[in-house]
């Protein structure tokens, strides 16, 4: 039985990545599928060709990206965000997910940057993503900071995260894209030997 519990979770552990991905996969596609028949049929008909609602949907994120790349767009954008960023629990979860996607978004390449953090005379390394180069614009006391970065330091399994200002010297470049260092936080760093046993790295 414990054999056979220990091959259920395996399988379990491997079905559920694929199918949840498929799954939200499945909706997308449905979602815009639908919309685009909606939108286009009123015009076209009964005649439609399937794929259509994804053409359209990136062609709508290609336009607004577009838009918002112009500078005239900057100011309507704070007019549309004045309801989410002054009502009390919207204006925090929308400022938080907007920053974290900014995060991700195209910047140069010193932005998003993967280090080892080290403290001098510790063994002890933690792995985190460098969030700031530079401490000006921020308030006084932190903004007066000099020769520091903002390291974000994530929690296994993302229950959440520390972020702490230290010297520059303290960090170690790693040749590692932010994208799988999130992932490998995600899952606290484990890793599956040859056996297909799972274990956790140090």
């Amino acid at each position: 039985m414990k054999r056979l519990s220990q091959y259920f979770f395996r399988g379990l552990i491997t079905f559920l990545p694929l199918a949840i991905t498929v799954y939200l996969l499945v909706l997308f596609v449905t979602w815009t599928e639908r919309t685009a028949m909606w939108l286009l049929s009123p015009f076209i008909g009964d005649f439609y060709l399937p794929g259509l609602g994804i053409a359209l949907g990136a062609a709508v994120i290609l336009a607004l990206g577009f838009f918002m790349s112009l500078s005239a767009t900057g100011k309507l954008l704070s007019y549309i965000e004045l309801p989410f960023t002054n009502l009390p629990v919207v204006k925090s979860i929308y400022s938080s997910l907007k920053n974290f996607a900014d995060y991700f978004a195209p910047h140069e390449q010193d932005a998003q940057q993967v280090v080892l953090l080290k403290m001098p005379g510790h063994e002890l390394s933690i792995v985190g993503l460098v969030t700031r180069q530079s401490m000006k614009g921020l308030p006084k006391g932190i903004g007066e900071l000099e020769d520091q970065v903002a390291v974000y330091l994530p929690m296994g399994y993302m229950i959440g995260g520390y972020t702490v200002f230290v010297p520059r010297s303290w960090t170690v470049p790693v040749d590692m894209s932010v994208e799988e260092a999130m992932r490998m936080a995600l899952i606290a760093f484990m890793s599956s030997n040859k056996n297909g046993k799972t274990e956790t790295s140090s």
